[in-house]
């Protein structure tokens, strides 16, 4: 019993010699780290007896001469041949990934091609200053499809889909304004960190990707759960991780074999340059929260464009405090000079406290149905059904649910802010013409021209008019309807009252399921109802969050 103690103190010295070293390598002390890791080894060197040490101490030598070699490698040096690549195997897997790509996933894999233009130089520009493969810039191709916005039900977010917890890890904030995984810059050091790291524990690029999906610690004990240290190849464990990961290795070397000769596989990818170009932009630093929207206007600038540079910014609008804004190339200086003269923003209107409160947990109690608690909560099933990703089997007692509810809190302060007078705004879409918005919002033609400063009558897709305030609105609607509605015949009825806007107390209202994709402004286009009165009636705000089977009203 006291060699085994002994082994084990030796054991845990060798773990804190281990972390020590970590330390040392970090901060660029290489000499000292790779010191530490000799002592870790040399108290290793002899087995015990006892066959369950004996397999604990070969795994921590084999962790810590990886760890040597992982040092070695990042001395300044050129890294030449096939050491230095990602190994491209063509197996049964790979070939079964390739065909996916070439048939019902074929639509997504140009896109996401396509899209990759705009992010890969980014990506290849910070690979290239780590020294890492450049072949892991086509990785978030297979993680995100190169959406910066990808949202998985795991809640791993952007291209290179970190969950929260991981992207704090690696420095990736996130607040009420920002949430910096959205960010290529900022996202792109973080995996590039993450993959040094995995790199140090395997020594393997492939088998540093399974860990990057499936995390290091379900690799590592499927590793150690083979009792054969050397059997750590990907390719040697890959049948032993989830499924997920065994196809994700093989699903990006099959994305590498496309992309390097897309015609031999029967692709056409298209050619061109990026339509878009973020690899150089200037930092303006303000502090007022303004919409992207409004300061590429002012800048005439490409809203797009801002949007991919600040991608972080959660509402496409700076926060109220300094903060360092990106704009292109000769940008910063003017709008520095023309600042005060954007638009002021308001706080989205659905407040960041409230967005934490969209779903609530639920006891399941014996005899509850989803049906009952849909009801208890004023949701619907499918409601429930999406926010849990259940399948159709009954509930068991004591199962936990997200139950998605809007509270009396949001709708109360969503309420205020649409009566509030703050000003109107309508982003043109296609179809939109100055009579059909003066119809809409009830303000004449003149007006809309008057208020937004109109040489004509064109409008362009995209451009944002503003509409008066909210208590203009009304004013002018009462004189737009007097000077535009023809007089109605005839007397009303003793005992009826005249017919209003809203509909009659004994009219079931009519209302509209959230299907996915759906949002308030295509809900409302499709309706025939302003958006402004769709948020009235629901006692929503403009930008308030909503899920497929939801059901809101639209009259």
């Amino acid at each position: 019993m006291r060699e085994e103690e002994t082994e084990r103190d030796l054991m845990e010295e060798a773990l804190l010699l281990l972390d020590e070293s970590h330390k040392y390598w970090v901060n660029g002390e290489l000499e000292d780290a790779l010191e530490m890791l000799d002592q870790a080894y040399a108290l290793l060197i002899d087995a015990n007896g006892n066959p369950d040490i004996t397999r604990q101490k070969d795994d921590l030598r084999l962790m810590i001469s990886k760890r040597i070699l992982a040092i070695y490698n990042s001395l300044p040096s050129v890294a030449k041949g096939k050491r230095g690549e990602i190994p491209i195997v063509t197996n049964a897997d790979v070939e079964k990934e390739i065909r996916q790509f070439q048939t019902v996933e074929r639509d997504f894999f140009i896109t996401s091609y396509q899209r990759s233009m705009i992010y890969r130089p980014v990506i290849l520009r910070e690979l290239k200053k780590a020294g890492l493969p450049e072949e892991l810039s086509w990785l978030p191709l297979v993680e995100s499809g190169f959406k910066i916005s990808a949202l998985s039900t795991a809640r791993a977010l952007g291209l290179w889909q970190f969950i929260p917890s991981t992207g704090y890890k690696y420095g990736l904030n996130r607040d009420d304004w920002v949430d910096e995984r959205m960010d290529v810059e900022k996202s792109t050091r973080a995996a590039i960190d993450y993959f040094k790291d995995l790199h140090a524990m395997f020594g393997d690029w492939l088998t540093v990707l399974a860990g990057y999906n499936c995390g290091e610690g379900r690799v590592m004990r499927t590793i150690a759960s083979q009792h054969i240290n050397y059997l750590d190849r990907f390719w040697d464990l890959y049948q032993r991780l989830p499924y997920e990961t065994a196809r994700y290795v093989p699903r990006f070397i099959a994305t590498l074999l496309m992309v390097r000769d897309p015609q031999k596989y029967g692709m056409d990818l298209g050619s061109g340059a990026p339509k878009t170009e973020i690899l150089s932009y200037e930092v303006a630093e303000i502090n007022r929260c303004m919409r992207l929207q409004d300061i590429a206007q002012k800048l005439e600038t490409s809203e797009e464009t801002l949007y991919i540079l600040n991608a972080e910014l959660r509402y496409r609008m700076t926060p109220d405090r300094p903060y360092k804004l990106k704009v292109p190339i000769e940008k910063a200086e003017p709008l520095l000079k023309m600042v005060a003269e954007i638009p002021q923003a308001d706080k989205p209107r659905a407040s960041f406290q409230e967005v934490r409160g969209v779903l609530i947990k639920h006891k399941v109690r014996p005899g509850e149905t989803l049906a009952s608690i849909a009801e208890k909560y004023k949701t619907s099933v499918e409601a429930i059904r999406s926010a849990n990703h259940l399948s159709k089997k009954r509930l068991v007692a004591g199962q936990r649910l997200n139950v998605p509810i809007r509270s009396a809190k949001r709708s109360d302060s969503a309420e205020k802010e649409t009566h509030s007078g703050k000003d109107i705004r309508h982003q043109v879409q296609k179809g939109d013409t100055l009579a059909s918005l003066s119809r809409r919002y009830r303000i004449s033609v003149a007006e809309i021209r008057k208020i937004n400063h109109l040489e004509n009558d064109t409008l362009r897709i995209g451009q944002t008019l503003r509409l008066a305030k909210e208590n203009e609105v009304e004013t002018q609607g009462k004189e737009w309807k007097k000077g535009n509605t023809p007089e109605k015949k005839g007397k009303v009825k003793p005992g009826t009252k005249p017919a209003s806007g809203n509909a009659s107390e004994s009219t079931a209202p009519k209302q509209y399921t959230v299907k996915k994709g759906d949002g308030l402004n295509r809900i409302a286009r499709e309706n025939n109802i302003p958006l402004d009165k769709l948020l009235r009636l629901n006692r929503m705000g403009k930008n308030e969050n909503i899920h497929p089977g939801q059901v809101i009203r639209v009259q």
